[in-house]
């Protein structure tokens, strides 16, 4: 037992200390917004990087909408006593106590996903409890990974190719968000491939392969990797940065994916999901990306701006086949056509021009942002007393 008083510990987007009662009345918040719909099906479902961002919109609303059965991978520290638990701990045990209450079979793992011991810890799980896959959903975002075969540890940066990268940028480290000048520097061919090394499809394959080896995919299996493409603004140091050159990886991996043996025996696809943009631990992390979050919000207002959920819901109808399957003309799943609509990139691209402008036009957005990513901590939660003491070590859900 750890019952404490905790603050959160935070200096511009980073924060080191999540809340447990937090973090969980968010959970608690998306499930409810989610539509339940009484399907007879209950596929099995695999979902790597269900903890947080797409990947745990992908796990509660395919639970709530589809019942889904099988297994949420991630990666989280617990509360040592001198920090708490990572947010995506604490929002592993409420989908788990959620999926409980409603009669779910969702078992969950913390482990490195991209190591072969965590693969077949999970297809020892599988066949035992729910047999061959269903539906495979790859949402891993990691800083490294350590290549299983030869042990090379892998590092992403952010960073552009060719020339250095300046642009505005939001600054929360005054009293009040103002517009700064970002600049880096250009990548290397090396950090490009230690980029891809980690966000592009090589694990993803791997995950296949195991999967195959034990006989642990389903007829018609589909698999999809969560991808983003986003505004030309944002281009330079997203899509035609490292970033870019790993998310092509993975489009090509998918490519071979379904020109592959395991799939083709089973009748399987395996697609990439572009999804539009959404404050997530990652995204709060790449330069200029929280500003022209900020103008985008602005633009298309609270009903306008697409949850992960309402994103991921319309994923899963399209995965189930309750919808027709929308792709563009390179095969990818696409949710991101609310964002990249002509009229709403032509005025974001207006606020664009003239960022000190359009922050102060954008104002309530910039805050919006902000208290999202305070949320992704579980800070700022309506309904939550932070005045009081709290449990902090939150037992992982099974143990």
């Amino acid at each position: 037992m750890s019952l404490r008083q905790i603050e959160p510990k935070q200096r511009g987007f980073l924060i080191v200390n999540s809340h447990p009662d937090g973090a969980a009345q968010s959970v608690r918040r998306m499930w409810d917004a989610i539509p339940e719909r009484a399907d007879g099906r209950r596929p099995v479902a695999l979902v790597l990087g269900h903890s947080a961002g797409y990947g745990l919109a992908t796990l509660l609303t395919g639970l709530r909408r589809h019942g889904i059965r099988g297994i949420g991978v991630a990666f989280e520290a617990p509360d040592n006593g001198r920090r708490t638990a990572t947010a995506g701990w604490y929002r592993t045990a409420a989908v788990a106590e959620l999926a409980a209450a409603g009669g779910h079979d969702i078992r969950f793992v913390n482990t490195d996903a991209f190591s072969a011991e965590a693969k077949s810890r999970v297809c020892d799980l599988l066949d035992e409890h729910y047999g061959p896959v269903d539906h495979l959903v790859y949402s891993l975002a990691a800083p490294r990974r350590t290549d299983p075969a030869t042990g090379i540890v892998h590092h992403s940066v952010i960073k552009p190719l060719g020339a250095a990268y300046e642009a505005p940028a939001l600054d929360f480290s005054g009293a009040e968000p103002q517009v700064a000048r970002a600049r880096i520097e250009p990548g290397t061919e090396e950090e490009t491939r230690a980029t891809e090394a980690v966000m592009g499809g090589d694990d993803w394959s791997l995950w296949i392969g195991a999967l195959a080896a034990r006989g642990l995919l389903a007829e018609k299996v589909t698999t999809v990797a969560l991808t983003y493409v986003g505004s030309e603004v944002t281009a330079p140091v997203y899509r035609q940065g490292t970033i870019g050159s790993a998310k092509e990886h993975l489009e090509r991996t998918a490519r071979d994916l379904n020109s592959s043996t395991p799939l083709k025996e089973k009748d399987g696809r395996a697609f990439t999901v572009v999804a539009g943009a959404a404050v997530t631990q990652a995204s709060s992390a790449i330069p200029s990306i929280a500003l022209y979050t900020a103008f985008l919000r602005t633009v298309l207002g609270e009903d306008g701006f697409r949850t992960t959920a309402e994103q991921a819901a319309d994923l899963w109808d399209q995965l189930e086949g309750h919808t027709p399957l929308v792709l563009d003309e390179q095969g990818r799943i696409r949710l991101d056509g609310w964002e990249l609509d002509d009229r709403v990139q032509e005025r974001v691209r207006t606020l664009w021009a003239d960022p000190e402008r359009g922050l102060g036009e954008s104002r309530p957005g910039a805050d919006w942002f902000m208290e999202q990513v305070r949320e992704l901590y579980g800070w700022g939660v309506g309904h939550v007393a932070y005045d009081r003491p709290v449990e902090t070590d939150v037992p992982w859900p099974g143990r």
